[in-house]
């Protein structure tokens, strides 16, 4: 195409409101430019205690200013893309590439299996054409049943595709659009026998999933069942490859006649004595089969728990990897990664809104996003290992059809060896080639090694978001989840990976800087802790950690605290969120802190030192009703014994005494109770934040009685060590 001709397939805008929020930036470092003065001008010269302490808060804030300072390095220069796919239409209709789709799975007990077929069957009825999609299920815990459940979605994605196209469904999971989408006035008989199909698919699952078996007259059906008979457990089994959709078969259409996609299921091979090297182990066997089935230059994985929400998206996404000038340098297009079940003031602040919606838009700006898992278009070269060169050019002519003409029985015999647990040995599969291995967070380390090759990343979030995923229902389960992400960030930060050193003359210093408050998350329970406990204590010791409320030094603490969370609540509202939601996200960060972050921090150093192994933890999909229905309500489900609750329960009760303490002092001294909040007004109004924050916490220890509260022992042994604390502290 001639160069006066060409018409970007997609526009890189400037994001709104960066000139508010540098100067915001600017006059918050010089609020901590003032109280950095404070701390070195009025260090205590009497008591040794106190001047511990002293350089404990100084050392504390000095980390948070630290930390402020690389997330508004990663934000300075926001930017968004906005893709025009009529254009890509346009321009490339014929020559459209083949999409190659992961879906990941590891257990059906955790996973549904009738989730896991709402997720193939959205990615399925993309609006692209269907013989150039490809979709592949890996089953990591190698069961008949999910693969059962796999068969009912080949035979209904034949009647599911076209009513997509008829009826141009939004989203293309028949649990979320039957769920909430009511029966249209014309041709209603069709759209309810869909819907009826739809369910009777799903009971017939369900039904198996509770028998927990096959039945014998469903086996026969099926030659892939046979396999099973040789499957020790789902920890001992050979390869397990059955192409239900052959892409190339003449007779895989639906009823009106349309080609299908092509519709995979791999168990890969596992043996006790190898290691499977959990979700990167399978998505890199995924890699080498597809590429000798489908070979799709452009490669998209998706959580089983995470369903298309968007049908236009591969579309998105090509726009960027297809712009003749920008296109051939991009090696990921990362999707916002959303949630179909939050509650409206999200009680667990899951869905990360301001991070997805404005910090990772910084990070586009410079070099790009990182690779968060799912919802991730790749270059298939750039993930195999290929490095980026500036004469670099793809001809999509020549990948517009890469698809294999071999039978299906051919395809699957000879493909098992690619999944089998050898063929990695002596390979550089994991090191230099697919997602490497060693690391919680495979995704993150990854993007960071893709990156370093000279390939560029984009982040998209349409208006309608691409994928709607499953966020955690209880407490625990989402302090596990960020346990598990955090541990995994400063194990790469902590390993020969860390972006500052890895990155070196290899991608900008911008975007070695914004990866460190992702790397460094599970470090901030440490200055956290302290901030938590200490002014607490001392408060209770009449230790004074802050100026006095008359003195003018007061106003650079005021006036950094207040505008800083003022303006990350404007953010918040700006992002779509309520004011109760960012109160429930400022209790999910004290609560992240002092817990899921502290373990992560202790669990890493364990590793380092040999005490401890690599453990991939994966989040349960599935709640009883009761715990269903408190989250629904808003309720937070605590009703489970463990550490991380008996660290939150301790520290709640601590600053509920400290603030007992001021009010007896204010209460009793009459005659210098306005001389105590002179002294200790900041320090009191701290602990009365805390308190307000922790109210669910009191309230779960004496108040309630449903099976969501705090278990008994929780409650005697947060007591307990509370009183502990405040009585060392008296006597010292």
């Amino acid at each position: 195409m001639a160069k006066c001709s060409y018409v970007p397939l997609f526009e890189t805008k400037q994001v709104k409101g960066r000139v508010l929020f540098r100067c915001i930036a600017a006059s918050i470092f010089l609020g901590i430019c003032f109280i950095v003065m404070y701390r070195v001008m009025f260090f205590p010269v009497g008591g040794k205690a106190e001047r511990w302490i002293w350089i404990g808060q100084f050392l504390s804030e000095l980390w948070f200013c630290f930390y402020w300072f690389l997330t508004t390095v990663s934000r300075w220069n926001s930017v968004y893309r906005l893709p025009y796919i009529q254009r890509l239409s346009q321009r490339f209709e014929k020559e459209l590439p083949g999409i190659d789709i992961f879906v990941c799975t590891a257990d059906p007990l955790i996973e549904p299996p009738s989730m896991v077929v709402n997720t193939v069957l959205s990615v399925m009825a993309y609006d692209y054409p269907p013989e150039k999609l490809s979709i592949y299920l890996s089953d990591d815990g190698g069961s008949d049943l999910t693969f059962y459940a796999m068969l009912e979605a080949a035979n209904f994605s034949k009647t599911w595709l076209p009513f997509c196209k008829k009826f141009r469904v939004e989203p293309t999971s028949p649990e979320a659009y039957f769920r909430t989408a009511s029966e249209p006035l014309n041709d209603a008989d069709n759209w309810l026998s869909v819907k009826k199909l739809y369910e009777e698919m799903k009971m017939r699952i369900e039904a198996t999933i509770k028998l927990n078996r096959i039945p014998d007259h469903i086996r026969k059906q099926h030659k892939g069942f046979r396999e099973w008979d040789f499957v020790l457990s789902k920890h001992d089994h050979q390869t397990i490859l059955q192409i239900l959709i052959g892409g190339r078969d003449s007779n895989a259409v639906d009823i009106e006649g349309n080609p299908l996609p092509t519709l995979v299921y791999l168990a890969r091979e596992k043996r006790p004595q190898h290691h499977h090297h959990f979700k990167a182990g399978s998505m890199n066997a995924l890699i080498r089969v597809s590429s000798r089935i489908s070979n799709g230059p452009i490669i998209l994985n998706v959580d089983c728990d995470t369903y298309a929400n968007n049908s236009k998206a591969v579309k998105y996404s090509l726009c960027l990897f297809m712009d003749e000038k920008k296109g051939d340098e991009i090696a990921y297009v990362q999707f916002l990664q959303s949630f179909d079940n939050l509650t409206k003031n999200e009680i667990y602040a899951s869905s990360f809104r301001v991070l997805q919606q404005l910090e990772l838009h910084g990070l586009d700006a410079i070099g790009g996003p990182c690779y968060n898992g799912s919802g991730c278009f790749h270059r298939r070269e750039a993930l195999c290992g290929k490095k980026y060169e500036k004469n670099y050019k793809v001809d999509w002519k020549k990948v517009s059809d890469t698809k294999a003409d071999e039978s299906a029985s051919f395809l699957e015999e000879t493909c098992k060896v690619l999944a089998s647990c050898t063929f990695e040995h002596n390979t550089t599969w994991g090191k230099e080639m697919g997602l490497i291995y060693g690391f919680l967070v495979e995704d993150i380390i990854t993007g960071l090694n893709i990156q370093c090759k000279g390939w560029k990343s984009m982040y998209l979030s349409p208006e309608r978001d691409g994928f709607l995923g499953v966020a955690p229902i209880t407490l625990l389960q989402t302090l596990v989840q960020h346990k598990r992400w955090m541990d995994g960030h400063l194990q790469v930060f902590l390993s020969r990976y860390c972006p500052l050193l890895y990155g070196y003359k290899k991608i900008p210093l911008k975007l070695r800087l914004a990866y460190c408050p992702y790397n460094l998350w599970a470090a901030n329970c440490l200055a956290t802790l302290y901030i938590v406990v200490m002014p607490c204590l001392c408060l209770l010791k009449g230790i004074s950690l802050f100026p006095k409320i008359s003195s003018p030094w007061v106003f650079p603490f005021a006036y950094v605290a207040f505008v800083h969370r003022a303006y990350s609540l404007n953010e918040f509202l700006w992002c779509g969120g309520t004011f109760r939601g960012w109160c429930n996200d400022q209790r999910m960060w004290l609560f992240n802190r002092t817990s899921a972050y502290f373990f992560a921090l202790f669990e890493t150093i364990s590793k380092l030192l040999g005490y401890s192994r690599l453990n991939f933890v994966v989040t349960a999909k599935v709640a009883d009703k009761e715990a269903l229905k408190r989250y629904d309500g808003e309720l937070i489900e605590f009703g489970a014994t463990s550490p991380m609750f008996d660290i939150l329960a301790t520290l709640a009760m601590l600053n509920l005494f400290g603030i007992f303490g001021a009010l007896k002092k204010v209460i009793l001294d009459v005659d210098e109770d306005l001389q105590v909040l002179e002294k200790f007004g900041l320090q009191i109004l701290l602990c009365f934040v805390l308190v307000t924050i922790n109210l669910p916490v009191y309230q779960a220890l004496f108040f309630r009685n449903d099976n969501g509260k705090m278990p008994s022992s929780v409650t005697y042994k947060s007591i307990i060590f509370a009183m502990l604390a405040c009585t060392a502290t008296m006597c010292f």
